[in-house]
This record gives C-alpha cells, sequence and structure tokens, in this order.
C-alpha cells in the first residue's frame, strides 16, 4: 500500500485529517500523519484519544525560520484550519466592542497564517489544504485573500479558492467555509468537487433517545422567547431559530452553542420546552463518526464541534487533492 505523508496543523479535534484519511483509504492508500500542531489542551486531550502516538507540536509560533527544517518533519500534504475568528463577522464584531485589533493586525491569531507560509516556503510540500471563514474572502475588501494568494502563488499553484456550503455535501447543517487549495507543481487545471445534493433529514443525525438533560428550562425557553419578540418589534432578526426534525439543515453551529443553544432548538411537540443538541449529535452534523472520542466537558465538547471542519466537503476535497497528485507521474515517483 502506498503511503502519502502529512501534517495536521491548527488541528482542533483532527477534522481535516479524518477527512484526508477517508479519502486516502477509498484511493487505497495508506494515511501517514507526521505531526499535528493544536494549541488548546482540551484539544489536545480529544485528539490524542483518536489520534494516539501523533508528535505535537503545541504552539507553531515557537517555530522561527532557521529551525523549521529541523522541527517540522518532510511531508506530502500540509492541512490547516488556521484561526478565522480574527476574520469572521461575529469575531470582528466582539473585537470592536473589546477594542482589539482584527484581521492580520491581530498579533495572537490574525496572522499565523504567515507562520503557514514560512513552513511552505521551507518544506515545499507537494500539495496543501487550507480553511477559513467564508468573510476571509471580503475581509478588507478583499485585501487579505490577496495578500494571501500573492504570498502562496510565489511558489505554488493556486487555483481560485472555492466557497462551499456543508449542506449540499450530506450534512444537515447550513455551514459555508472557504477553501484554498495549492501544489507544489502544476499538471493540469485543479477543479474543486461539485455538490453532491444529498437529501438531508436533521432527524437523521439526532440521538434515538436523546436524554432529558438536554430540555432546556422553563427559565431559560421564556428568556429566549422574550429576546426573540423584543428583537422583533426593534427590527431585528437575531432570536433563537427553533428547528424541526424533518428540517433539511439546521443553522450554523457555532463554538458559542453551549451557552444557550440559541442557533438550534430541537422542536419537541406542542407546549413542550424544545432541548438543546448534545454534543454527539453536534460532531455528526459535521460529519464525524460514532466512534469519535469525546473524552471531554460537554461545554469543551461543544466548542470542540462548533470550530471543527464540515468533514464531508474536506473529504471531496482530499479526494481531488490527491487524485491531482496521483495524475502527475513526477509526483507519483516520490510517494513512498
Amino acid at each position: 500500500m502506498k503511503k502519502i505523508t502529512s501534517i495536521d496543523l491548527f488541528a482542533g479535534v483532527g477534522g481535516m485529517r479524518i477527512a484526508l484519511s477517508k479519502a486516502f483509504k477509498k484511493l487505497g492508500l495508506k494515511d501517514d500523519c507526521r505531526l499535528y500542531s493544536e494549541i488548546n489542551l482540551y484539544c489536545q486531550q480529544t485528539y490524542d484519544a483518536n489520534f494516539p502516538n501523533t508528535p505535537l507540536l503545541k504552539d507553531i509560533k515557537s517555530i522561527k525560520v532557521n529551525n523549521i527544517k529541523e522541527k517540522i518533519p518532510d511531508h506530502d500534504i500540509l492541512l490547516a484550519g488556521f484561526p478565522c475568528q480574527p476574520f469572521s463577522k461575529a469575531g470582528i464584531s466582539n473585537r470592536n466592542f473589546l477594542k482589539k485589533v482584527h484581521g492580520f493586525e491581530d498579533k495572537d491569531q490574525g496572522n499565523l497564517f504567515f507562520n503557514i507560509l514560512e513552513i511552505l516556503n521551507k518544506k515545499k510540500p507537494k500539495a496543501f489544504i487550507l480553511e477559513n471563514v467564508q468573510h476571509l474572502k471580503n475581509y478588507d475588501n478583499g485585501n487579505a485573500l490577496k495578500l494571501i494568494l500573492k504570498s502562496l502563488r510565489k511558489n505554488y499553484y493556486v487555483p481560485e479558492p472555492e466557497i462551499l456550503d456543508a449542506k449540499y455535501f450530506g450534512l444537515a447543517q447550513q455551514r459555508t467555509r472557504i477553501f484554498i487549495v495549492g501544489f507544489l507543481n502544476k499538471h493540469t487545471n485543479f477543479i474543486y468537487p461539485k455538490p453532491t445534493y444529498k437529501e438531508t433529514k436533521v432527524e437523521d443525525f439526532l440521538d434515538k433517545y436523546p436524554q432529558k438533560k438536554y430540555i432546556i428550562s422553563d427559565l431559560l425557553w421564556a428568556s429566549h422567547q422574550k429576546r426573540k419578540e423584543r428583537n422583533k418589534k426593534a427590527g431585528k432578526g437575531f432570536g433563537y431559530k427553533m428547528t424541526y426534525p424533518a428540517d433539511k439543515f439546521t443553522r450554523t453551529i457555532s463554538s458559542r452553542y453551549f451557552k444557550d443553544g440559541a442557533e438550534c432548538l430541537i422542536y419537541r411537540g406542542e407546549n413542550k420546552n424544545p432541548r438543546m443538541l448534545s454534543p454527539r449529535e453536534v460532531f455528526r452534523l459535521q460529519g464525524f463518526p460514532d466512534n469519535f472520542k469525546i473524552p471531554v466537558s460537554n461545554t469543551q465538547a461543544y466548542q470542540q464541534a462548533g470550530n471543527a471542519v464540515p468533514i464531508n466537503v474536506v473529504e471531496k476535497i482530499c479526494l481531488n487533492v490527491v487524485k491531482y497528485l496521483l495524475s502527475c507521474k513526477a509526483n507519483l515517483k516520490k510517494v513512498a
């Protein structure tokens, strides 16, 4: 069995790695992830429970340009879902409220793309797959994305990024993300995957026997209803979203879902309080298999699932990326 190596940066709990592994399996290839980077201790706990014995780089900012070759192993594919908060609408709004900088000016998260760039330029993997929020495309009138693409294209063939929505790839969740792929060598024009438009229903992702603890209290339910009515009178569209099991998809589930579940409350019947999704259900809506281990508290699990990538979408991209690599004879010879 041929082997293609990878590294998994800003890995979260390993969604991109799962997607790449599924693509490898369909193509008869073996997964060999040589390193993952993740600064969050709880995410490390979940990642290690599911991918034991993978070397960890805790803080990518600790790697300097002059020691990249020594600290970062050789690899064929670089995966990176680099931090999106500095570019997301909600993240920018929150930073403005707190009088903090956003975008590339955010020295903690916003400029982490350049750490990826330094690794790409030093290690020269055959391909990369990057993921971020849709709003990256329009941030700073598109200048941020233009800078990213210009920087990447100095050494890589980088087709125009694609914005894809999970609800068109067999997941019952509206989740739109931007993807950027690149190749060290150009063989033919790369084509992003087309939506499958597989029919979905929210109920297919729900627990058969949901626990009572996820039913929201009378106090919280009353608060949700009052807030929605107040916002409606003020001409605002904000408020809870009731989701019915027969619906085709939910709203985007965010990392703040644990606070009150407002993005998606599951209808339980007339005159009954709705319930929140369980952590397992949120992971399912992201495409994670039921054998994925969740060793952390519910609060942490909701945040991890809300920050994860939609696996069905990434798997399709990975399939096309690997097929592109294998279609180039020069690359095929280099695969171990």
